[in-house]
């Protein structure tokens, strides 16, 4: 008999993956976290039912949220990860000889403690001495600190449950106040497709815009992700993502990647109509 792991992505949308085994299931203070073994995706980890990761196309998220704000700061130091239990922006932010500390604000150390056990090439990021990890709510982490980081990377889950905090303008207004004086922040933005998650996504993006007075939006494809479209959000008090990138400073790091590029950061800015039109509505 074979078992499914199906998630609603609407009323009328289902996303099913087949499942080999459940490696880890526990219903934490916070949330319920599963982590299953599939045929097609490898591991994947799901909160309170919703896909966060899988180990086919997380690279993508991972890389997405961290090289391309770290390709735009030009000598990024001290940054600020909120939430990503999973380490994957740890283990991409761990290629930068410039970062000299990371802080890691999640709010479950059950979920770090299941991802370092069973998403151990995700987690690897835990393992590099500049991290330092909070198991703290991330809106009380910020409310007493200003400027401090040169970048801060918002990877929460949706806006529900132990994430939806980090979608408030209290949230974004602290962040602003944390940063210095020319920080970067990035955010998960949700996708535009199903009207749920853009509903979500204009929200997200009128608040950090009366926050910052750069904010612009890139994408890109991951196919775990509800209609596989999903945006980012690029906040700045002062850098634009595309006049300030430096493509030979990027590439004379060396970083390794297998999604990002320099031409893709270029063109990941280049949204369809129907998103320009949503955010123009805004």
């Amino acid at each position: 008999m074979a078992f499914w792991f199906m998630e609603n992505h609407t009323d009328n949308v289902v996303m099913s993956i087949k499942v080999k085994e459940q490696v880890y299931s526990e219903q934490s203070e916070y949330q319920r976290i599963d982590i299953f073994e599939s045929e097609e995706f490898g591991r994947v980890l799901a909160l309170d039912g919703i896909i966060n990761l899988t180990e086919k196309d997380e690279f993508i998220y991972h890389e997405m949220i961290t090289h391309v704000p770290m390709a735009v700061h030009p000598n990024p130091e001290h940054v600020l990860v909120v939430g990503a239990g999973d380490g994957g922006a740890l283990r991409e932010l761990g290629k930068y000889q410039s970062v000299q500390h990371i802080d890691l604000v999640e709010i479950d150390a059950a979920l770090v403690a299941a991802c370092r056990k069973y998403l151990p090439t995700t987690a690897i990021g835990y393992q590099d001495e500049r991290v330092t990890v909070h198991n703290r709510d991330g809106l009380r982490f910020l409310r007493r600190l200003e400027d401090v980081y040169d970048l801060i990377i918002v990877d929460s889950t949706d806006p529900a449950g132990p994430g939806e905090i980090l979608f408030t303008k209290e949230f974004y207004g602290s962040c602003y106040k944390a940063l210095k004086q020319d920080g970067i922040m990035v955010n998960q933005h949700e996708s535009p497709f199903y009207s749920y998650e853009s509903a979500a996504m204009m929200r997200s993006y009128r608040r950090i815009r009366s926050a910052f007075p750069v904010l612009r939006v890139y994408q890109a494809h991951i196919p775990s992700y509800p209609s596989g479209h999903w945006l980012f959000g690029f906040a700045s008090k002062k850098y634009d993502p595309l006049k300030d990138f430096d493509e030979k400073r990027w590439l004379a790091q060396g970083i390794q990647t297998r999604y990002y590029n320099t031409d893709l950061h270029r063109g990941t800015f280049c949204l369809p109509t129907y998103v320009r039109a949503l955010l123009e509505s805004e």
